[in-house]
């Protein structure tokens, strides 16, 4: 009879079939990896025999012997088991938090790679992208904003041999600071103390700092979860208000722009008159060297 099977398999697999086409009752079938016996004889049928699943790389036969007699046969051909190896194992790299709105995400990538070999990224749902082939050192595999957690399989497309590469990535959005409203006097006379500009409300954990023509103006305030007045501003312009999360970085502008103009004083002129009357008279006059159109004189 003709022995079967063969072939090859991946490391760490179930291995490959060896049978014989088929068999004689009162015959015994030993099957013979060189000229080292595997396992024990198995007894003719009348049918195909199957030797099972062997995970030894060789080549393989079998010797059919009559126990009653001693005469013994050694059957056609043979069988070729080999071992294909696994892609060889990498770490999984990058992941992170992003902040919310942000359309860069974070990077996940792969410490190595082999040349021949595709890795491909996988999430909760399933295939992320195509594959990337290996260089033969590490692989970036894109830029992620799914929030999940990643895994890296490595194929080998001659062989079919794969391999879940070491670690996984996760992906998790950071929220955005809450948005409260600026507010507060919008102009003041000059030489004054000037404007003070307010913030609706605030958290805890998160600074705000006030912007002036979009750099910061003075220390940030820490919030508190009340609103937020912020020390008294001089100069004339625009003011915005920019939350920033102390732990995550995540930024967010405040609603509402304040903007700042300063009111000239009116001009000085002199007083006049005075002096001193006799009792009884109707008095001294007091009077001013000048005066404004649209300025009370009091």
């Amino acid at each position: 009879y003709t022995v079967t099977g063969g072939g090859n398999y991946c490391a760490g697999g179930t291995g490959a079939a060896v049978g014989l086409s088929g068999s004689a009752a009162g015959v015994n079938y030993q099957l013979m990896r060189g000229t080292t016996a595997v396992g024990s004889a198995v007894a003719g049928t009348g049918a195909a025999l199957s030797f099972g699943m062997q995970t030894t790389s060789g080549t393989y036969t079998v010797v059919a012997t009559n126990p009653t007699t001693g005469c013994s046969n050694t059957m056609t051909g043979s069988a070729i088991v080999n071992t294909n190896p696994l892609p060889a194992s990498f770490t999984i790299t990058g992941g992170g938090n992003y902040c919310d709105g942000s359309i860069t995400g974070v990077h996940i990538g792969l410490s190595g790679s082999s040349v021949g070999i595709n890795y491909q990224l996988f999430n909760g749902m399933g295939a992320v992208g195509l594959p990337v082939s290996g260089t033969g050192s590490a692989i970036d595999l894109g830029i992620h904003l799914t929030p999940d957690i990643y895994t890296v399989i490595a194929t080998n497309p001659m062989t079919g041999c794969y391999n879940t590469m070491t670690g996984t990535a996760t992906v998790g959005v950071n929220l955005l600071p809450a948005v409260y409203a600026t507010g507060g006097s919008s102009s003041y006379c000059f030489g004054t103390g000037g404007v003070s500009l307010n913030l609706s409300g605030s958290d805890l954990g998160i600074n705000y700092q006030l912007l002036y023509g979009g750099m910061p103006s003075g220390p940030a305030v820490a919030g508190d979860g009340m609103p937020i007045t912020f020390s008294p501003r001089t100069s004339a312009g625009s003011y915005t208000v920019r939350a920033i999360n102390t732990i995550t970085g995540c930024a967010a502008d405040m609603t509402g722009t304040e903007t700042i103009s300063i009111s000239p004083l009116p001009p000085v002129y002199a007083v006049t008159g005075g002096g001193i009357y006799c009792s009884g008279a109707p008095g001294m006059p007091v009077d001013l060297g000048n005066s404004d159109l649209g300025v009370t004189y009091q």
